[in-house]
């Protein structure tokens, strides 16, 4: 199988995708620093800057295709903030939502036989339209269908079934597929032959009713680095005088009780679990989602046992590209790329999934579904295409 990739970032996706046989033809992307790891990794395969500037014309032309080729496969993980629970949720009024839609319209106007779609888990609750919680509930009119959670993804689905695909989707934590991380990314997978894909078949759990090996931590790739060779920013004197009293494993709630609120500071006061400040991860665990800069306040991400952050090395081995890839630009920029990549193994199981498909191994999508039923893929609910199609009626009822 021949690829065409979007939104390639350091090729987290598209690394697993060729570790599993499938060919690229074609990236873009416009952030400079993970297109310049591109061309450093991969100097023979030309690289689109924004593809906006871009038609199926051009397209074609520049991946050495004819007009008349047949495309099998296009990915690509749009710009997710704009649907992002942590963000300000402007989906398609956003310009990076709009982003979103010129690459359905390139997709669809291209026509591959499959396309894989990534992105975060905000998308299932997106609306059209954003209204700000402070305008909604008594006094205010109800909400309308863009307004509406999940309006966002059924304009792209439609869009996408309009051209003759058949859609499939699921939430998938990647710590399920033999990723060190606890990371859950939304998939949709399309198929313009009219064979619905099933849901990846995970290789590790952490339940043991489903037979599979435990997940992979921490420990498991990390253990034989060289500190000596360790790239990576720090925390603040101030910050580690709190670290050196946490063990691996524990974060602020297990600081000594008369420390606590001076540590936290007004962040003391703020809501929810506050999981991520003064975190220092666990080697016998998968990571938590590794974010873009590991030693911000309330996402940090520290050794088990150094006073100091993940390091990049870490982080690449985390989302398990191989030691000799190459990534350009300053520390704080290489974690960026690494803090937004697909972990390279989910991208392999994508593509072994789908060569698989394709070929008709082993691949009866009923006995498949069947055979993991009831298994968490992630760690939220109504997550796959049936359960939020489901979902999403009650809501217009």
């Amino acid at each position: 199988m021949k690829c065409l990739s979007f939104f390639s970032g350091c090729l987290g996706l598209d690394t697993g995708l060729e570790q599993a046989g499938i060919e690229h033809l074609l990236f873009c992307e416009n952030n400079p620093q993970a297109a310049n790891s591109i061309k450093l990794n991969k100097p023979e395969i030309p690289i689109l800057t924004d593809i906006l500037d871009h038609n199926p014309k051009t397209i074609r032309q520049i991946a050495g295709l004819t007009d008349s080729d047949q495309i099998d496969l296009i990915v690509g993980g749009p710009p997710c903030q704009a649907f992002s629970t942590a963000g300000k949720r402007e989906s398609f009024s956003d310009p990076r939502g709009n982003v979103f839609l010129h690459f359905i319209d390139l997709l669809c106007a291209l026509n591959p036989r499959y396309f894989v779609i990534e992105n975060v888990r905000g998308l299932l609750s997106a609306a059209l339209k954003h209204r700000p919680h402070s305008e909604r509930g008594e006094g205010y009119p109800p909400l309308s269908f863009e307004e509406m959670s999940g309006g966002a993804l059924y304009k792209v689905i439609e869009r996408l079934q309009m051209s003759g695909f058949e859609i499939s989707f699921n939430l998938y934590n990647s710590a399920n597929y033999g990723v060190p991380q606890k990371r859950e990314r939304l998939i949709i997978i399309g198929a313009s032959d009219g064979r619905r894909v099933p849901y990846l078949k995970p290789t590790h759990s952490n339940e043991h009713r489903f037979g599979l090996p435990q997940w992979r931590t921490f420990r498991d790739i990390a253990e034989d680095l060289e500190e000596s060779s360790a790239e990576h920013v720090n925390f603040s004197e101030n910050r580690l005088q709190y670290y050196s009293l946490l063990k691996e494993g524990e974060y602020w709630k297990h600081l000594p009780e008369h420390l606590i609120k001076e540590a936290m500071g007004n962040s003391y006061y703020a809501g929810g679990g506050k999981t991520g400040f003064y975190r220092r991860i666990a080697w016998d665990e998968p990571t938590p989602t590794l974010v873009t800069h590991p030693a911000m306040p309330a996402t940090d991400l520290c050794h088990p046992l150094r006073l100091r952050p993940l390091s990049v090395q870490e982080y690449m081995r985390i989302q398990q590209f191989p030691d000799d890839f190459r990534l350009s630009g300053t520390t704080i920029q290489k974690y960026k790329q690494l803090g937004n990549a697909v972990p390279v193994g989910l991208g392999k199981t994508i593509g072994q999934h789908l060569i698989n498909h394709d070929e008709k191994i082993d691949f009866d999508e009923i006995d498949l579904d069947m055979e993991f039923m009831g298994f968490p893929y992630s760690r939220y609910k109504k997550t796959s295409e049936k359960t939020w199609q489901f979902n999403l009626q009650l809501n217009l009822i």
